[in-house]
């Protein structure tokens, strides 16, 4: 199938009342994983590819072109999405190499840079018909620190997506990121409050940390985008432990990675199966 734009499904998820799931690729077993699970659940899924793990590749490029051909050999609907990028020029490779859609993330800069930085960034995707992410109200946890005492205000908000004319808006309401324990509660009244004042799809960052309940909660008060990357990963590990204390003497990589990738996609299929049926 196509590759499809973030935009269109996002909105159209927001129309229903639905989750959109995205999540992390860190390397190949999980866009595999996460593909297969969107066929198997029969929604769409957003594969993202974040600065940190290109970083830990070395390069765009490789992670990049392998995530975009499991989506188009994919029945499903994919996205590729380049997730909190901070780095211009990384935002301009994933546009020529073909994503789907990047987040450009400016929230640690100050207001003005942030909003001017955006907007152009805005303009050279929009050129291309690649959907655009932001962030206003910096999320905890990117470094370590979980921080949910963030809040995004919801009429900022609202200026900012009318200024920069982004996509979709990432939102701090009360996750953090790299949470390995789902203990987050997050703020569904203010959630309801941005959700009425801006007009696009909003998104969750730090899922991982938000217990199934709240999560539901957050999609009912207006939230559409879900991002879970650690949660996923906190699957994988716990299955590859599992088959290596099993069988000690394992030493071919596929053998482990296999049940990891199998835990990943099952837990990954429950979590859009969760996103898409906590419509009303």
């Amino acid at each position: 199938m196509p590759l499809m734009s973030l935009a269109p499904l996002a909105a159209r998820a927001r129309e229903r009342g639905e989750g959109l799931a995205a999540f992390n690729v860190v390397h190949l077993e999980n866009a595999e994983a996460f593909a297969a699970a969107a066929e198997r659940a029969g929604t769409p899924v957003v594969l993202q590819i974040s600065q940190n793990a290109v970083k830990y590749h070395g390069a765009l490029a490789p992670i990049a072109l392998a995530t975009l051909e499991i989506g188009r050999r994919s029945r499903a609907e994919v996205v590729v999405h380049l997730d909190h990028a901070d780095d211009l020029d990384l935002v301009t490779e994933a546009l020529d190499l073909g994503l789907t859609s990047v987040m450009y993330d400016g929230s640690a800069l100050p207001d003005a840079q942030n909003r001017e930085l955006t907007a152009q960034v805005v303009t050279a995707a929009r050129e291309r018909g690649i959907t655009v992410e932001a962030e206003l109200g910096e999320v905890g946890g990117k470094d370590g620190v979980h921080d949910p005492s963030a809040r995004t205000d919801p009429q900022e908000a609202a200026r900012f997506v009318a200024e920069t004319g982004v996509d979709l808006l990432a939102v701090a309401v009360g996750s953090s990121h790299a949470m390995t324990e789902r203990t987050a509660a997050l703020d569904g009244e203010r959630i309801a409050r941005i959700a009425a004042a801006v007009p696009v799809p909003l998104v969750l960052h730090g899922s991982s940390g938000v217990p199934d309940h709240e999560i539901t909660a957050a999609i009912r008060a207006g939230m559409t985008k879900i991002n879970v990357s650690t949660h996923l990963n906190v699957e994988f590990t716990g299955a590859v432990r599992t088959f290596l204390a099993e069988n000690p003497e394992a030493v071919d990589t596929r053998k482990w990675m296999r049940p990891g990738r199998a835990a990943g996609a099952a837990e990954a299929q429950r979590l859009m199966e969760l996103f898409r049926d906590a419509a009303p």
